[in-house]
């Protein structure tokens, strides 16, 4: 497994129209494996997300079972210079094979938060649909639901610490909820757009199971994983 960052020059147009596009992205991102893995299965996948940085300096993460070659990215989105190659990819199975029950590790996940709603035109039709949850509250309790599948625990906040009664249990914040709306393809007009909410959250996790936390890690967490969701990162946390 492999973990690679891309800095993304906004001052060029390529890049400002990738940024724009998850599916646009989503293509630039497969076209650094000669060959992508299998989508079926329990194996790791291809997962890619856009972290925005200190004065609105993004970057392209991506966790991928092979290395990939970005070169075609720096040619249009990136910072093309002699020095250095425009991105960085570590070795990413020593760390995972490293995790240990116990263990606490700050961490930052983009998702799409969904929950399946009655369809409106018939109260006798049994079928859903799939909506966005669209308040901080119901995305905290989206991740919350899914922490000991996924091999962690969030971590709780001591009750003095707590501003409020409720909704401020966690070590969690919940931000940067877009909603994005786009086509698959601009040529396939009479296509249905892609409607998508991307939320971010950052907090303290506690790994319960090291197995499971792999699996999240490496197969990503939720819906539309294409589009830029569903990549976990873990950080050390500061002694602070």
């Amino acid at each position: 497994m492999y973990l690679t960052q891309f800095r993304i020059n906004t001052g060029r147009s390529e890049a400002r129209r990738l940024l724009g596009s998850p599916h646009l992205m989503h293509g630039a991102v497969n076209m650094a494996f000669p060959e992508l893995p299998s989508r079926e299965g329990d194996g790791p996948r291809v997962l890619w997300r856009i972290d925005r940085g200190p004065q609105d300096r993004p970057k392209l993460f991506i966790v991928s079972p092979t290395r990939p070659d970005l070169t075609h990215l720096v040619e249009q989105a990136g910072w093309p210079t002699l020095e250095t190659p425009g991105w960085d990819t570590f070795a990413y199975g020593e760390f995972l094979d490293a995790l240990r029950e116990g263990g606490t590790w700050g961490f930052r996940l983009t998702a799409n938060p969904v929950h399946n709603i009655r369809r409106p035109q018939d109260e006798k039709d049994a079928r859903t649909k799939r909506a966005p949850h669209v308040t901080a509250r119901h995305q905290l309790g989206w991740l919350i639901q899914r922490q000991k599948q996924a091999g962690f625990a969030v971590v709780e906040k001591p009750v003095e610490r707590r501003l409020t009664e409720h909704r401020d249990e966690y070590e969690l914040i919940v931000r940067d909820s877009m909603p994005l709306q786009f086509r698959r393809s601009p040529a396939q007009r009479s296509t249905e757009d892609v409607r998508i909410t991307r939320v971010t959250f950052d907090g303290r996790l506690t790994v319960t199971d090291p197995g499971l936390l792999r699996r999240t890690l490496t197969q990503g967490l939720g819906k539309a994983k294409a589009y830029g969701c569903g990549l976990m990162t873990l950080a050390p946390l500061g002694d602070g």
